[in-house]
């Protein structure tokens, strides 16, 4: 297997903050109260220095601001963390430099200004193309709005992503191919395409609680499924992964850097990341709360509140979660795979896993029930 510094590598931006909070969401946001975003600034470009002087003589191949919801970050602040990873690690050919967006917004001078500043590709969170969902899933825009940001996306950058979310309460087959298929008409070439989960401590998972609605069945949701695959694959836009699907040569650099189990430092509030050093692979995580962070960063040069290597358990463990997810599954080294032989064994007579030499590739049903197959195979 390649060794770390020859392997792609990324880095992962947290801007923690939105307009408001969606109740399905589980990430670690906060409302815009008016942050010191100068301040945040002063802290990410500090937080990237100390993991620059960590991770020296790699180039990055990817650098991604994710949240919450960087787009409402000033310009200033994006071009500072994309020149400050120039200088810190220089950017490897074809680097991928994404920035997630809400349709609010998707304005044209505001996209010009974030292509200017170096971001390459957007991946917009549209969720639905039906009004009513969209309301119960707490967005601030309509149909429209979200049309008019694909468009307005496209007319920017050449790689534009929209996430949507299905498998929703009472959502028919019929609808969610219909909304589908007006996705596939707008001509993205990825998508981002999620099945609603019910998140331990959001507004979904209280109001699930006290039953002021279910979730869809289990049948319902692997019919729903069933027909993403087929519509997706039939537009040539078929899934690369368990949720994402693209055009050929349009999959996400920085997803595939988690799935590979690639490094890629993470900075900002509540962000996770991988490193290895020495050989060893360590688990990364800054401090949650804003403040926290930034107070960190501002005392010891960096936000880590948790530095940890890996066990080899762990490390496999996590190369089975991610690159199971794929399509192309993960190649295993022969003492994983002789720790591992009996249950893949197992789990191929059931039609859930696939072997080729050292390659392992979940099957299709596989994906589908994805987690029951890791409880069973993981160490």
């Amino acid at each position: 297997m390649n060794s770390a510094r020859e392997m792609e590598f990324g880095v992962y931006i947290h801007w923690p903050f939105c307009a408001r909070i969606c109740p399905y969401c589980d990430f670690n946001v906060y409302r815009d109260r008016g942050a010191d975003t100068e301040r945040f600034a002063r802290a990410i470009l500090t937080d990237l220095q100390y993991w620059a002087a960590q991770t020296g003589g790699r180039r990055l191949s990817s650098l991604y601001f994710g949240g919450g919801t960087p787009s409402l970050a000033p310009i200033s602040v994006i071009a500072s963390a994309i020149e400050a990873c120039e200088t810190f690690w220089g950017f490897a050919p074809r680097a991928e430099i994404t920035l997630e967006a809400n349709p609010t917004d998707a304005e044209i001078d505001r996209f010009r200004a974030f292509a200017a500043a170096g971001v390459n590709r957007i991946s917009l969170g549209v969720q639905s193309f039906d009004d009513e969902a969209l309301g119960f899933l707490g967005r601030d825009h309509d149909a429209a709005t979200a049309m008019r940001a694909i468009e307005t996306a496209q007319s920017v950058f050449a790689r534009v992503n929209a996430d949507f979310i299905y498998a929703r309460p009472g959502q028919t087959l019929a609808a969610w191919e219909r909304e589908l298929n007006r996705a596939i008409a707008t001509g993205l070439n990825h998508l981002s395409l999620y099945q609603l989960t019910i998140e331990p401590g959001t507004a979904f998972d209280r109001a699930v609680s006290k039953n002021r609605w279910a979730p869809a069945d289990e049948d319902t949701a692997a019919d729903l499924f069933d027909a993403t695959q087929e519509l997706t694959n039939a537009a040539g836009l078929p899934a690369y992964e368990i949720s994402n699907h693209a055009a050929p040569g349009e999959a996400s650099r920085h997803n595939f850097l988690y799935w590979r189990q690639c490094d890629y430092v993470g900075v900002g509030p509540g962000a996770h990341g991988r490193v290895t050093i020495g050989n060893v692979r360590h688990a990364s995580e800054t401090a949650l709360r804003p403040n926290d962070y930034m107070e960190l960063v501002e005392n010891s040069g960096c936000g880590a509140a948790l530095f940890d290597p890996l066990s080899d358990d762990e490390a496999l463990t996590e190369r089975l979660a991610m690159g199971l997810r794929t399509i192309e599954g993960i190649r295993l080294s022969q003492t994983q795979l002789r720790q591992l032989q009996g249950r893949i064994e197992t789990l191929a007579q059931r039609g859930l896993i696939s072997q080729d030499g050292e390659r392992v590739f979940s099957t299709t049903h596989g994906r589908r029930i994805l987690n029951a197959v890791l409880l069973e195979l993981a160490p």
